[in-house]
């Protein structure tokens, strides 16, 4: 049914829960994954800890480390389980659209990801990614709880 699954990932405890599952859902379904993970840009006035502590480069640098890291893992998690997998990483201020935008630009034909990742005092001010990707995406969305 599924050929293509994307599956966005920001490295939480949820996020790698959802990744668990959803490459069994593929293992299950014979399909390969797109994993993906979306870097936002260094803002100078943030609520993210991570922004306010770092200067422009280091945070870039630490940031791009921690997106590979986190798309490494999960396509160990992949392969240990025999499901072709690749990996995308992104940067964008829109997470929810650069997520449908891969989805699209891959061919996948399902969006599997965490009900919430670890967005904190931002993500209560902007809104849920989950939610926004629910809201417009055209493509089926499977959701983690």
């Amino acid at each position: 049914m599924f050929l293509n699954i994307l599956i966005p990932t920001d490295g939480s405890a949820l996020a790698r829960s959802a990744v668990e599952k959803a490459v069994a859902f593929a293992r299950d379904a014979n399909a390969t994954v797109t994993f993906v993970t979306v870097i936002e840009p260094f803002h100078v006035f943030s609520v993210e800890n991570e922004q306010l502590s770092n200067t422009r480069e280091e945070y870039r640098r630490l940031a791009d480390a921690q997106a590979s890291q986190i798309l490494t893992d999960a396509e160990i998690q992949a392969r240990d389980q025999g499901v072709v997998s690749h990996a995308v990483k992104l940067e964008s201020d829109e997470v929810h659209s650069a997520i449908i935008e891969t989805a699209l630009n891959h061919a996948c034909d399902l969006i599997a990801m965490a009900s919430h990742g670890r967005g904190g005092i931002g993500s209560l001010l902007l809104g849920s990614v989950t939610a926004k990707v629910l809201s417009h995406s055209r493509i089926p969305v499977l959701v983690y709880r």
